[in-house]
């Protein structure tokens, strides 16, 4: 994708602009962003997946049992029949992992890097449903699918906004209103985090959300040194082998923290451990247990196949992302990693991109050791799988 192309998603302006003036910056509502849009599903088929054990799902209902009551599926399906008529909504998660068609608007964002998307939620509102004044942490389009929903902007917030006493959703106490819009089919708002936001639903409408993975600080902290201490041994530890005579045995002198802050920059500034965290760290399944793959297939089974015909396919729940390193590239595969020689480039960027691989686009590959072998791993691990299973 040309990123001074005009985009009819981003309101005629060019992925360069959009990305230098208004991501994580400031919003921008978009009318008409995919014209003539018509919602790939509709309401029933939205509560049927939210009676699925697999799919995460939640109900909020405004004048509940309780204020802002939310409810957690599976769901009965007659407990759908048993909603009032206003001012609930119903929250589906990941549903481009169930739903080829909603993954398939993902299309329209890769000038975003695709390991960045986190998944495509969707909800169902009645007339006035809302799950009241917030904020994420994270950037969002909201794309309206079906009916009229009017949203609201307000403040940018923070950890110490106050928040309505709650168990689950996070509401804002204080709301401060700058600006209003009703969206219609095919209109879209970009938020940018931490911004202030209020949908409420005019009439029965779906919007969809594109949310976005931003790992906070605490998350890589914790979980890069965790996958450091793997490649540590038990005898690198503090040493001041340089030390001074203590004039004051109770004092911790600067020059500890220096030998300190060189025992972590060793370690820590180490650019391939980095980028291999990074890379599993971010292609880690939403749902890990839906990436499941043939442990036993063989090379040879996996060539036949694709000769007569098979067809393989992404797993809907595997995310996968690559990179390079020196002269070889690192493929990233549903939280897991592997050194490929630099000769296997395009194999892996067809992988990664391509909607089915087969015979046809294939090609060359399937007579190379290497990229045989590859798609046998990626078949055993669950990131690729054969259409018809």
């Amino acid at each position: 994708m040309n990123s001074d192309t005009p985009l009819q998603l981003l309101g005629g302006i060019t992925a360069r602009e959009f990305l230098r003036d208004y991501w994580q910056k400031k919003p921008l509502l978009i009318r008409q962003a995919i014209p003539d849009f018509e919602s790939p599903i509709d309401a029933d088929e939205l509560a049927g997946l939210a009676l699925e054990e697999e799919v995460e799902s939640r109900l909020v209902i405004e004048h509940g049992e309780t204020p802002w009551e939310m409810r957690r599926g599976p769901f009965a399906e007659d407990e759908f029949s048993k909603l009032p008529e206003r001012e609930w909504t119903l929250l589906v998660q990941a549903v481009d992992q169930f739903v080829p068609e909603v993954a398939e608007l993902l299309e329209h964002f890769r000038f975003l890097p695709s390991w960045r998307i986190d998944d495509v939620m969707m909800s169902f509102a009645a007339p006035g449903g809302s799950v009241g004044p917030h904020f994420d942490n994270y950037d969002v389009f909201l794309l309206q699918g079906h009916g009229k929903r009017n949203w609201k902007i307000g403040q940018m917030c923070n950890t110490d906004s106050p928040l309505m006493p709650h168990t689950d959703l996070r509401i804002l106490a204080d709301f401060e209103g700058t600006d209003e819009w009703v969206l219609e089919p095919g209109d879209m708002l970009y938020l940018p985090p931490r911004l202030a936001h209020w949908g409420v639903a005019v009439d029965n409408c779906l919007t969809y959300s594109v949310g976005f993975r931003a790992p906070s600080a605490a998350e890589v902290l914790t979980h890069f040194t965790d996958f450091l201490s793997q490649f540590l041994s038990d005898e690198e530890r503090y040493t001041d082998a340089d030390a001074q005579p203590a004039a004051d045995p109770h004092q911790i002198q600067h020059d500890a923290l220096d030998r300190l802050k060189s025992l972590l920059a060793e370690h820590m500034g180490d650019e391939r451990l980095l980028l291999t965290w990074f890379g599993q760290f971010m292609t880690e399944p939403r749902y890990p247990e839906l990436v499941t793959g043939l442990e036993e297939i063989e090379e040879d089974d996996v060539l036949a196949s694709l000769q007569d015909g098979a067809v393989l396919i992404r797993n809907p729940s595997a995310r996968l992302a690559w990179s390079e390193v020196d002269d070889d590239l690192l493929l990233f595969a549903s939280g897991q990693s592997r050194y490929l020689p630099g000769k296997l480039r395009e194999l892996l960027k067809m992988i990664c991109a391509a909607d089915a691989l087969h015979v046809d686009n294939l090609g060359k590959w399937l007579n190379d050791e290497d990229g045989r072998g590859l798609l046998c791993e990626l078949i055993k691990q669950g990131s690729l799988g054969f259409a018809d299973e």
